[in-house]
């Protein structure tokens, strides 16, 4: 059964945004994006101060999903969330993923990615190195908590199909 209070994690490129989408298409429950707390459309971050703000008054909300990793606030987002879903795919599916979405509009970012950022890309390479034993640090701290973890696209598809196929029951 999915709460009303929901993350979902994993390296950037790897379909968070995407997942958090079809979550909140099935579920009903409202998105927020934490990349779009962060950034301005110009690419340039707001204050530490103003993103905590903004991220206190989104999980003030009684049902939610956030979306995104922000590894400085994961812990707090864990222990107010009963569900975590961990997008824990194999870094070229991410860097696909990069590379797929240039020139599209995204609402889980304020502008339109047109090159390669390749300190980015390099970010996603060592995702597997260096944040995932972090989450995973985090998933045996919190083992109360429901943990959904996906290794392809495909069991994460699979899923949303399966709890809309649920719901007509």
């Amino acid at each position: 059964m999915l709460g009303k209070k929901v993350i979902v994690i994993g390296s950037p490129g790897g379909g968070k945004s995407t997942f958090s989408r079809g979550l909140s298409r099935v579920s009903g429950l409202p998105i927020t994006y934490l990349d779009q707390l962060n950034w301005n459309s110009d690419r340039t971050t707001v204050s530490r101060e103003v993103f905590q703000q903004r991220l206190e008054q989104a999980l003030e909300q009684a049902a939610w999903i956030i979306d995104g990793n922000y590894q400085r606030t994961l812990e707090v987002r864990i222990q107010q969330c009963d569900t975590v879903f961990f997008l824990d795919f194999p870094v070229e599916v991410c860097l696909e993923g990069v590379r797929s979405r240039f020139g599209k509009s995204r609402p889980d970012i304020p502008w339109v990615e047109t090159q390669v950022d390749w300190e980015f890309m390099q970010y996603i390479r060592e995702f597997p190195d260096k944040n995932k034993p972090k989450i995973l640090a985090l998933r045996e701290k919190y083992p109360f908590k429901r943990w959904v973890v996906f290794h392809s696209r495909g069991q994460a598809d699979a899923y949303l199909q399966g709890y809309e196929q649920a719901k007509c029951f």
